[in-house]
């Protein structure tokens, strides 16, 4: 027989089997829970919210490359069409001096001929509008001074030119399809040639008359090595740099005329180097302009990189100076 207890102190029942959860009024059953109560259902809205997140973040991780690979085709092709579409300079600027040759050159009674030769440079049936009647006309010393290109396919190519003995340039208007197809797009003009410029005096600055009296003993035998003995000429010439003597024969070196040397500036550090300026006399061997007949002579300016060493001075580089000393 089921063994009952009794309440004690006038409190609730207790139960036989333990169990103090809630019980079917009528019957004294266990009350069994429904489903999703105690929080579990929380549990599955979380785990709806996660998988939708993991589901979002592939989509974009796959989609997101596969757009862009979609779209860049589409935004890279202006910067093709761009490179693709550059003038060809070069080809046009030579295009231009083979025209400017048989254009300008005009012979009497060479009408037919200079047709012809024009009609390889342009449009088909219009060479005879690049007619010019008259006396003749000469163009010679024909140089490309720049191109100005308009678009990837229009460029205008100034030449400089001696036209009948006067120099010019001439504006010769170049379409170009790609580099090995080009004709001239109209008729060109003569202009007059750039002016002369007034050159502005050289702002003065402090000299090293020491260095200058060093460099005045040294440089006569660095400039006859130069021309005359490339085998002594590295003894003048800073460790590890070479310097490239004059081919042999081609001048003779007759003399310093003077020789520039700033003062050394606060700013140049610990090396000593300086930036000086030679006026040197060369004779040209075999030449009958001397009144000796040994040659012309003839002076020249340059600028000389040298660098003290062990009270020593020592060339690092030679090229020619942007103004002769004393302007």
């Amino acid at each position: 027989m089921a063994r009952r207890s009794t309440a004690r102190g006038g409190g609730a029942p207790e139960a036989a089997d333990g169990y103090d959860g809630p019980r079917e009024a009528a019957t004294g059953r266990l009350k069994r829970p429904r489903a999703g109560s105690g929080g579990r259902w929380w549990v599955w809205v979380g785990r709806a919210v996660l998988w939708a997140f993991i589901i979002v973040v592939l989509v974009n991780g796959v989609w997101h490359p596969l757009r862009e690979g979609i779209a860049t085709p589409a935004a890279e092709e202006p910067a093709e069409q761009e490179e693709g579409g550059d003038f060809p300079e070069t080809a046009a600027a030579a295009f231009a001096v083979r025209f400017a040759e048989h254009y300008l050159n005009v012979e009497e009674g060479g009408r037919k001929e200079r047709e012809e030769e024009l009609a390889a440079f342009v449009p088909e049936g219009d060479a005879s509008s690049y007619e010019i009647s008259g006396g003749p006309l000469t163009g010679t010393e024909i140089q490309v001074v720049r191109v100005e290109e308009a678009d990837g396919n229009n460029a205008v190519v100034t030449l400089a030119a001696d036209v009948n003995g006067a120099p010019m340039t001439l504006d010769v208007p170049v379409y170009a399809a790609d580099p090995s197809s080009l004709v001239v797009s109209g008729r060109p003009a003569l202009l007059a040639a750039p002016d002369k410029a007034d050159l502005p005096e050289a702002p003065g600055v402090d000299v090293d008359t020491e260095a200058r009296a060093e460099l005045e003993s040294m440089l006569p035998a660095f400039f006859e090595a130069y021309s005359a003995n490339p085998d002594h000429l590295s003894q003048y010439v800073e460790s590890g740099v070479r310097i490239a003597p004059l081919p042999a024969d081609s001048l003779v070196f007759e003399k310093l005329d003077e020789v520039a040397v700033p003062a050394r500036t606060a700013a140049a550090g610990d090396e000593d180097v300086r930036q000086a300026v030679a006026e040197v006399v060369w004779r040209v061997p075999g030449g009958s302009g001397g009144s000796d007949g040994e040659g012309a002579t003839l002076t020249q300016s340059y600028q000389l990189t040298v660098v003290e060493s062990g009270g020593k001075w020592y060339v690092r580089d030679v090229q020619g100076s942007l103004q002769a000393l004393g302007r």
